[in-house]
Protein backbone atom coordinates (compact mmCIF):
# COMPACT_ATOMS: atom_id res chain seq x y z
CA UNK A 1 0.00 0.00 0.00
CA UNK A 2 1.67 3.76 -0.97
CA UNK A 3 1.57 6.06 1.80
CA UNK A 4 -1.29 8.54 1.99
CA UNK A 5 -1.16 12.33 2.47
CA UNK A 6 -0.45 13.17 6.03
CA UNK A 7 -3.07 13.81 8.00
CA UNK A 8 -3.41 16.95 10.27
CA UNK A 9 -1.21 17.18 13.66
CA UNK A 10 -3.67 18.61 15.65
CA UNK A 11 -1.53 18.21 19.04
CA UNK A 12 2.26 18.17 19.09
CA UNK A 13 3.81 14.42 19.25
CA UNK A 14 6.14 13.17 22.04
CA UNK A 15 10.03 13.64 21.64
CA UNK A 16 12.07 10.63 22.53
CA UNK A 17 13.13 12.19 25.36
CA UNK A 18 10.13 11.98 27.10
CA UNK A 19 10.07 8.20 27.39
CA UNK A 20 12.87 5.56 29.03
CA UNK A 21 14.37 2.88 26.62
CA UNK A 22 16.43 0.17 26.44
CA UNK A 23 17.41 -1.93 23.51
CA UNK A 24 19.45 -5.25 24.39
CA UNK A 25 20.77 -8.19 22.21
CA UNK A 26 20.34 -11.42 23.63
CA UNK A 27 22.05 -14.48 22.46
CA UNK A 28 20.65 -16.51 19.07
CA UNK A 29 20.41 -12.78 17.22
CA UNK A 30 17.53 -12.03 19.39
CA UNK A 31 16.54 -8.55 20.50
CA UNK A 32 14.87 -6.95 23.16
CA UNK A 33 13.40 -3.29 22.96
CA UNK A 34 11.08 -1.53 25.96
CA UNK A 35 9.85 1.91 25.72
CA UNK A 36 8.65 3.34 29.50
CA UNK A 37 6.99 6.31 28.47
CA UNK A 38 5.85 8.90 30.65
CA UNK A 39 2.84 8.37 32.54
CA UNK A 40 -0.61 9.55 30.59
CA UNK A 41 -2.38 12.05 32.03
CA UNK A 42 -6.09 12.20 32.18
CA UNK A 43 -6.13 8.53 30.98
CA UNK A 44 -7.38 5.30 32.67
CA UNK A 45 -6.29 1.69 32.00
CA UNK A 46 -9.54 0.94 30.81
CA UNK A 47 -10.06 3.49 28.72
CA UNK A 48 -6.75 1.82 26.54
CA UNK A 49 -8.55 -0.94 26.94
CA UNK A 50 -11.87 0.40 25.14
CA UNK A 51 -9.12 1.91 22.83
CA UNK A 52 -8.02 -1.61 21.60
CA UNK A 53 -10.94 -2.87 20.99
CA UNK A 54 -12.44 -0.26 18.99
CA UNK A 55 -9.19 0.85 17.33
CA UNK A 56 -10.45 0.25 13.83
CA UNK A 57 -14.10 2.07 14.36
CA UNK A 58 -14.81 5.25 12.73
CA UNK A 59 -13.83 8.49 14.40
CA UNK A 60 -14.25 12.37 13.09
CA UNK A 61 -10.37 13.63 13.14
CA UNK A 62 -9.07 17.10 11.93
CA UNK A 63 -13.11 17.77 10.95
CA UNK A 64 -12.76 14.33 8.35
CA UNK A 65 -14.03 10.43 8.89
CA UNK A 66 -11.39 7.85 9.46
CA UNK A 67 -10.47 5.28 11.29
CA UNK A 68 -9.13 5.50 14.68
CA UNK A 69 -5.93 3.81 13.75
CA UNK A 70 -5.12 6.71 11.01
CA UNK A 71 -5.88 9.26 13.39
CA UNK A 72 -4.16 7.44 16.39
CA UNK A 73 -0.59 8.51 14.19
CA UNK A 74 -1.20 11.02 11.79
CA UNK A 75 2.04 11.05 9.91
CA UNK A 76 2.42 6.80 9.48
CA UNK A 77 -0.13 4.73 10.11
CA UNK A 78 -1.81 3.33 6.50
CA UNK A 79 -4.09 0.89 7.14
CA UNK A 80 -5.50 -1.24 9.91
CA UNK A 81 -8.22 -4.16 9.63
CA UNK A 82 -9.20 -6.99 11.09
CA UNK A 83 -7.58 -9.69 9.52
CA UNK A 84 -9.54 -12.44 11.70
CA UNK A 85 -12.40 -11.73 13.78
CA UNK A 86 -12.05 -12.88 17.76
CA UNK A 87 -13.81 -15.88 19.20
CA UNK A 88 -16.37 -14.21 20.20
CA UNK A 89 -15.95 -11.28 17.52
CA UNK A 90 -14.71 -8.08 17.19
CA UNK A 91 -10.79 -6.53 18.07
CA UNK A 92 -10.07 -9.54 21.40
CA UNK A 93 -8.12 -12.20 22.00
CA UNK A 94 -7.72 -14.70 19.34
CA UNK A 95 -8.34 -11.72 17.10
CA UNK A 96 -5.73 -11.34 14.37
CA UNK A 97 -4.86 -7.75 13.26
CA UNK A 98 -2.82 -6.59 10.14
CA UNK A 99 -1.09 -3.24 10.51
CA UNK A 100 0.45 -1.25 7.82
CA UNK A 101 2.77 1.77 8.41
CA UNK A 102 5.76 3.67 7.72
CA UNK A 103 8.09 4.88 10.58
CA UNK A 104 8.49 8.71 9.88
CA UNK A 105 7.22 7.97 6.54
CA UNK A 106 10.26 6.63 5.43
CA UNK A 107 9.66 3.98 2.88
CA UNK A 108 12.59 1.78 4.38
CA UNK A 109 11.04 1.59 7.21
CA UNK A 110 7.74 0.14 5.93
CA UNK A 111 5.62 -2.83 8.03
CA UNK A 112 2.97 -4.59 6.67
CA UNK A 113 2.26 -7.33 9.29
CA UNK A 114 -0.35 -9.51 10.52
CA UNK A 115 -0.41 -10.86 14.39
CA UNK A 116 -2.29 -12.85 16.55
CA UNK A 117 -3.98 -10.70 19.76
CA UNK A 118 -2.80 -13.62 22.82
CA UNK A 119 -3.38 -10.93 25.40
CA UNK A 120 -6.36 -8.07 26.00
CA UNK A 121 -7.35 -7.14 28.59
CA UNK A 122 -7.14 -3.90 31.14
CA UNK A 123 -3.67 -4.68 31.83
CA UNK A 124 -2.77 -4.44 28.68
CA UNK A 125 -2.88 -6.22 24.75
CA UNK A 126 0.26 -8.63 23.46
CA UNK A 127 0.84 -9.44 19.85
CA UNK A 128 2.49 -11.87 18.66
CA UNK A 129 3.63 -14.12 15.47
CA UNK A 130 4.39 -17.79 15.74
CA UNK A 131 6.60 -20.15 13.41
CA UNK A 132 5.56 -23.83 13.81
CA UNK A 133 4.05 -22.38 16.76
CA UNK A 134 6.83 -21.09 18.24
CA UNK A 135 6.69 -16.89 19.07
CA UNK A 136 9.48 -15.66 16.63
CA UNK A 137 7.57 -11.81 17.29
CA UNK A 138 6.11 -10.64 20.00
CA UNK A 139 4.70 -7.16 21.31
CA UNK A 140 3.29 -6.37 24.30
CA UNK A 141 2.22 -2.97 26.22
CA UNK A 142 1.39 -2.86 29.80
CA UNK A 143 -0.82 -0.06 31.41
CA UNK A 144 -1.55 0.71 35.32
CA UNK A 145 -2.66 3.03 37.17
CA UNK A 146 -0.18 5.48 38.14
CA UNK A 147 -2.25 8.39 40.28
CA UNK A 148 -4.78 10.55 38.17
CA UNK A 149 -2.63 8.97 34.92
CA UNK A 150 -1.82 5.41 33.30
CA UNK A 151 1.30 4.12 33.09
CA UNK A 152 2.48 2.61 29.86
CA UNK A 153 5.37 0.16 29.04
CA UNK A 154 5.95 -1.37 25.66
CA UNK A 155 8.13 -4.28 24.76
CA UNK A 156 8.95 -6.01 21.71
CA UNK A 157 10.58 -9.41 21.25
CA UNK A 158 12.62 -10.08 18.46
CA UNK A 159 13.53 -13.57 17.59
CA UNK A 160 13.00 -16.95 18.86
CA UNK A 161 14.30 -18.49 21.78
CA UNK A 162 14.83 -21.92 20.73
CA UNK A 163 18.31 -22.40 18.87
CA UNK A 164 16.99 -24.04 16.12
CA UNK A 165 15.21 -21.08 14.66
CA UNK A 166 18.52 -18.97 14.94
CA UNK A 167 18.37 -18.93 11.10
CA UNK A 168 14.60 -17.27 11.64
CA UNK A 169 16.04 -14.83 14.14
CA UNK A 170 19.29 -13.78 11.68
CA UNK A 171 16.24 -13.17 9.42
CA UNK A 172 14.18 -10.71 11.25
CA UNK A 173 17.47 -9.10 12.22
CA UNK A 174 17.87 -8.12 8.27
CA UNK A 175 14.49 -7.59 7.85
CA UNK A 176 14.13 -5.49 11.03
CA UNK A 177 17.98 -4.10 11.61
CA UNK A 178 19.08 -1.72 14.54
CA UNK A 179 18.08 1.26 12.55
CA UNK A 180 14.77 0.30 11.88
CA UNK A 181 14.10 -0.77 15.51
CA UNK A 182 15.16 3.15 16.53
CA UNK A 183 12.98 4.31 13.61
CA UNK A 184 10.19 2.04 15.25
CA UNK A 185 11.03 3.76 19.01
CA UNK A 186 10.41 7.09 18.01
CA UNK A 187 7.09 5.64 16.13
CA UNK A 188 5.98 4.31 19.41
CA UNK A 189 6.57 7.63 21.65
CA UNK A 190 4.85 9.15 19.31
CA UNK A 191 1.33 7.39 19.16
CA UNK A 192 1.64 6.29 22.96
CA UNK A 193 1.74 10.33 23.34
CA UNK A 194 -1.01 10.81 21.14
CA UNK A 195 -3.72 8.72 23.05
CA UNK A 196 -3.59 11.55 25.43
CA UNK A 197 -5.10 14.07 23.32
CA UNK A 198 -7.28 11.69 21.49
CA UNK A 199 -9.26 9.18 24.02
CA UNK A 200 -11.07 11.63 26.72
CA UNK A 201 -13.12 13.01 23.70
CA UNK A 202 -13.28 9.41 21.89
CA UNK A 203 -14.42 7.77 25.01
CA UNK A 204 -16.94 9.96 25.60
CA UNK A 205 -20.67 9.49 25.74
CA UNK A 206 -19.11 5.91 25.03
CA UNK A 207 -19.94 4.35 28.54
CA UNK A 208 -16.54 4.30 29.45
CA UNK A 209 -15.33 6.08 32.64
CA UNK A 210 -12.99 9.49 32.21
CA UNK A 211 -11.22 10.97 35.40
CA UNK A 212 -13.37 14.20 36.68
CA UNK A 213 -16.30 13.72 34.70
CA UNK A 214 -20.00 11.25 34.52
CA UNK A 215 -19.04 8.29 32.60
Amino acid sequence: MSLPTARPLQHPLRSPSTARTRVQHLPGHRRRITIDHQPLPGITPAMVHWWFRHIGDPVIYADESMSGYLAWHPLDHIHWELARPAPGGGAGEGARFRIVEAFGRRPEFYVDTTETVEKLDETGIRLVRRVCGVPVLQLEHTWSHCGDRTHYVSVMDIGARSPLLTPVNRLLARRFPDRMAQAWIVHNIEEVGHLEHLLPELCRGRGVPIPGTAA
